[in-house]
């Protein structure tokens, strides 16, 4: 237990100062310079994002969990607005304290900063759960799903959307990186093995995985093409991407990253 919360307190200091060696500088810069420039430019984050709200069905009567929140994504306001009863919580309190401002005249919502794997964290019967970016973070993948289904209702949903580690580019990429990493001790991008414990605990409705053909669409900025016809060929390359992962387990596998609807047995 001394050792958990050794690592939370260190994840908790790293989200609230900030503080990166070079490394993770630089791999930072390209994960939310160039990979997001590339989400937003073929229609990958619009895609993800109306997704998630078809996902989240009609809100009036559920009680939502937004885990791992930091100070609200995209998503996080509709939520809150539209839900029966909305909690955010993340380590950081510095988040949770910009967050809460925003959220002040949402008479059913608040923001909370605490460990959800902690017995501080009393809350449960969640009708939803939305972890974006979030369940990559912890290691042990087995606690966590005990965790998610005490805090489900029996039937609830869980939406995730988290990286990958299994497309051979990039697990080169991330070995070669990973021993200079600031954050490596929280940072797990789902294995083989940890998407199949979550098949195996809840039931799979639907998910979709991007970045597989289209993880490349950086290298056709090299070929003498218009914006347009190289943003065509980068959609065309994601809509293949978005149609094959939700089949096909090999094809998941080839992409970068992945989210799923997830429902409590």
């Amino acid at each position: 237990m001394a050792e958990k919360k050794d690592l939370t307190d260190k994840q908790k200091e790293f989200y609230e100062t900030k503080k990166k060696n070079l490394p993770t500088k630089v791999w930072s810069f390209f994960r939310n310079g160039l990979l997001n420039k590339t989400r937003k430019n073929i229609g990958i984050q619009n895609d993800i994002y109306e997704l998630h709200k078809v996902w989240f069905g009609d809100l009036s009567n559920k009680k939502v969990l937004d885990l791992g929140c930091f100070e609200g994504n995209a998503l996080s306001i509709f939520l809150a607005q539209n839900a029966r009863e909305y909690i955010a919580i993340d380590l950081s309190e510095s988040a949770i304290t910009k967050f809460s401002k925003r959220l002040e005249n949402i008479p059913h919502a608040r923001a909370i900063a605490v460990d959800f794997l902690s017995e501080e964290f009393l809350e449960n019967e969640f009708d939803l759960i939305y972890a974006y970016g979030v369940l990559h973070h912890f290691k042990d993948t087995k606690f966590l799903i005990e965790r998610l289904k005490l805090k489900l209702k029996p039937k609830g949903e869980i939406i995730s959307y988290d990286p990958l580690e299994t497309s051979l580019p990039i697990k080169l990429i991330r070995r070669i990186y990973r021993p200079f990493q600031s954050d490596k001790e929280w940072e797990w991008p789902f294995s083989r093995k940890v998407y199949y414990l979550y098949a195996k605990a809840f039931d799979v409705k639907e998910r979709h995985a991007v970045l597989g053909k289209a993880k490349w669409f950086f290298m056709i900025s090299l070929l003498p093409l218009s914006s347009k016809k190289k943003d065509l060929l980068g959609k065309k390359w994601h809509v293949e991407d978005w149609k094959r992962s939700q089949n096909s387990d090999s094809y998941m596998f080839s992409c970068m990253h992945l989210t799923i609807l997830m429902r409590n047995k």
